[in-house]
């Protein structure tokens, strides 16, 4: 048991180090972020429909996904997944200690030293537990979805599985299964309880932040493509490759 501890440990360590800087930083920003943005609500004058800030930069997440899912493979993109995850909530956490530090915020003055201001602020960013809970909860869901299903659609693709057309199928198709279940989680867990949302306003949100949501990817997905292309031609992760192909010999003799 302690070496299996010790080896997924140091697959994971492989991992972590197997991902590029600005890849990894990227998407940890997204998944705190869409987060923090979900604390806010999008007026759009229509009963019916309901959203929340979330949605500006939720795609950036799934883009990464999709592209590390690619690269990498599904199970690897889920474990990276999870630590963008705690690293969010390490960030909530610092967040929350700042929110009990005494003090006022630039705006406390701008809008003529009302108390209510400075009270806001703190709970905007301090958080509020429910909304991290939901948005960490849903965030989990959807990773497992997309990525699974983002490697599972790319296993059609046998005569060329590394072309365009493969790479936006894989990646429109579960994003758009993961995004849907994402924004319906989160909208159920919390908004509907906690916001008073109806039920037809979660799911108009969760469908329509799907539709959002995956037009910003579609746009975007050229650059997801050249990425795991380029990827793939400088070698990245080949540490990380021959340390788990490695294993898998060892377990096939």
């Amino acid at each position: 048991m302690k070496r299996k501890i010790k080896d997924f440990f140091g697959e994971y360590a492989a991992l972590l180090r197997a991902v590029p800087a600005p890849a990894a930083a990227l998407f940890v920003l997204a998944v705190f972020l869409m987060n923090l943005l979900a604390n806010k609500s999008l007026d759009v004058r229509v009963d019916w429909l309901a959203l929340d800030c979330g949605i500006i930069v939720s795609w950036v997440a799934f883009l990464c996904m999709d592209v590390l899912t690619k690269h990498f493979g599904p199970k690897a993109a889920t474990l990276f997944s999870l630590f963008a995850t705690v690293v969010n909530l390490f960030a909530c956490l610092i967040m929350f200690a700042a929110k009990l530090i005494p003090g006022v915020w630039g705006a406390f003055y701008d809008f003529g030293e009302q108390p209510v201001v400075n009270e806001a602020l703190d709970s905007t960013v301090g958080g509020t537990w429910y909304v991290l809970a939901g948005s960490t909860v849903a965030f989990i869901v959807s990773a497992v979805i997309n990525n699974f299903a983002n490697w599972g659609i790319g296993k059609i693709f046998s005569k060329n599985p590394d072309g365009f057309v493969a790479y936006a199928c894989r990646s429109y198709l579960s994003t758009a299964v993961a995004q849907l279940a994402d924004n319906l989680v989160f909208a159920l867990l919390v908004s509907h309880f906690f916001f008073g949302w109806t039920m037809l306003q979660c799911f108009t949100c969760a469908a329509t932040g799907m539709v959002a949501e995956l037009l910003c990817e579609a746009v975007f997905s050229p650059i997801g493509y050249r990425i795991c292309v380029r990827w793939k031609r400088t070698g990245v992760g080949e540490s990380y490759f021959a340390l788990i192909n490695g294993k898998k010999e060892v377990k096939e003799v």
